[in-house]
C-alpha cells in the first residue's frame, strides 16, 4: 500500500518566456517553495494578432510546475507575478490547481526548515563581508 500524504497542496503553474524560468524559481523560494520542474514549451496563439492586450506574444514558452502546501500558496504566486508577470521581461501568467492526492513527498519538518534557515543566515553572512 501506497503511503499518501495528507497536507493539503496546490500545483502553481507559471507560463513565462524562454530564458525567464530563474525569475520564476528564485521568486517561489523566496516566498516558502522548495523546488520546481520546468518545461520547454511553444505557444500557439493566433499569430495574426501579433500582439495581446498591447504585448507582443512570443511563441516560444517555458513553463513551470511548482508543488506547494496551502498555507503558502497566494504568498508564492504573489512573489511570481512582482517577479515575472505581464509587466516584466517575462511576460508570465501564474495560476493554482487544487491538487487532491499527493504520493511520494514527505512533510517539511522543523529540523530542514531550521536548517535551511541557518543556510540562509550564514550565506547573508557571507555577503556582509
Amino acid at each position: 500500500m501506497i503511503e499518501q500524504n495528507n497536507s493539503s497542496y496546490d500545483l502553481i503553474v507559471a507560463i513565462v518566456n524562454k530564458g525567464y524560468t530563474d525569475l520564476v524559481m528564485e521568486a517561489a523560494k523566496e516566498n516558502g517553495a522548495r523546488g520546481g520542474t520546468t518545461f520547454v514549451a511553444r505557444g500557439t496563439g493566433n499569430k495574426e494578432l501579433g500582439s495581446f492586450f498591447g504585448i507582443a506574444i512570443q511563441p516560444e514558452k517555458e513553463i513551470v510546475f511548482i508543488l506547494v502546501s496551502e498555507e503558502i500558496k497566494e504568498k508564492v504566486l504573489l512573489g511570481i507575478y512582482k517577479a515575472a508577470g505581464l509587466d516584466t521581461k517575462g511576460s508570465g501568467i501564474a495560476f493554482s490547481i487544487k491538487v487532491d492526492d499527493c504520493v511520494g513527498l514527505t512533510p517539511f519538518s522543523d529540523v530542514e526548515l531550521e536548517e535551511e534557515q541557518k543556510d540562509e543566515a550564514e550565506k547573508e553572512r557571507g555577503k556582509e563581508d
